[in-house]
């Protein structure tokens, strides 16, 4: 019985590995279904609409991504769906196959890529700060001695505290569940900024049902963020699809009418900056 039961261990990971060798196109046709995780509650990046429904500027890139899968595959009744995810487990769903591309405001960095893939550049934004009129947060050395609330487990969390150990200030952070909980804590007094990337903020400040508060957004980044979109990692096949579709869909133009219909509404033009992103990432076939 011990024999068996060190040879049924001794295996588990085997199966594992061949699971994980798996292509994550060759897994799609296998089991006709594409799973897409998005953010809900990052507008108008990726969030949930009125109808529960997944939408913003990455989504409908993953969307040109899954039409470009079942042409690949020469298969329509690919079954696509999105799932959602937090940002404490979006990339564990990658690394176990729960989802096969992660779609949100996600930043791309070398230490998020000893776990999961990405692919080209999609978006780029910063860190920066929400606050309330007459108490305006503009900078880190504003937070001397207050408390500032930021999402946990994201980049912005790791770039605000190394921000505050370099300018040698002090002051509370407050850790969210969610860009919701962010604005909410700001709203009722409990902190005196919000802390997350600038795209995250606007969309936050625009959609949220109460208007009578003044607020002041700064343009001062304490963290360069570089968005993409994430997958398996050491799926050469699987990126080379990804890159191919943000390549032709920022060559051809089309990505300024994506940015446009969910930026636009916010009042958003495109930067220079992400203009040249567009052109840079525009890899030749």
């Amino acid at each position: 019985m011990k024999f068996i039961s060190a040879l049924i261990i001794s295996v588990l990971p085997v199966v594992a590995s061949a699971q994980n060798a798996l292509g994550t196109l060759a897994h799609i046709e296998e089991t006709g279904e594409f799973t897409i995780g998005y953010r809900t509650t990052h507008p108008p990046v990726s969030f949930a609409d009125a109808a529960g429904l997944p939408t913003g500027y990455s989504v409908a890139i993953c969307d040109r991504v899954a039409a470009e899968v079942k042409a690949a595959l020469g298969r329509d009744d690919i079954k696509v769906s999105y799932a959602a995810v937090g940002a404490e487990d979006r990339f564990d769903k990658i690394e176990d196959g729960t989802i096969d591309l992660l779609c949100g405001a996600t930043t791309k960095t070398l230490s998020r890529m000893e776990r999961v893939g990405f692919s080209q550049l999609t978006l780029v934004t910063g860190g920066t700060f929400l606050s309330l009129d007459p108490n305006r947060i503009d900078k880190v050395g504003d937070l001397a001695g207050q408390r500032v609330a930021v999402a946990g487990g994201t980049t912005t969390e790791t770039a605000l505290i190394a921000a505050l150990e370099r300018a040698g200030i002090e002051a509370e952070i407050v850790r969210t569940s969610t860009a919701e909980d962010g604005l909410a804590a700001l709203n009722a007094g409990e902190v005196s900024a919000y802390a997350a990337d600038q795209i995250v903020l606007v969309g936050q400040v625009m959609t949220q049902s109460s208007g009578n508060r003044n607020y002041y957004l700064s343009s001062n980044f304490f963290s360069f963020e570089p968005y993409a979109l994430a997958l398996k990692r050491g799926d050469p096949d699987f990126a080379l699809l990804v890159d191919r579709t943000i390549s032709r869909l920022f060559g051809s133009g089309q990505i300024t009418d994506v940015y446009t219909e969910f930026f636009g509404p916010f009042g958003l033009k495109p930067p220079s900056t992400l203009l040249t992103l567009y052109r840079l990432m525009s890899t030749p076939e």
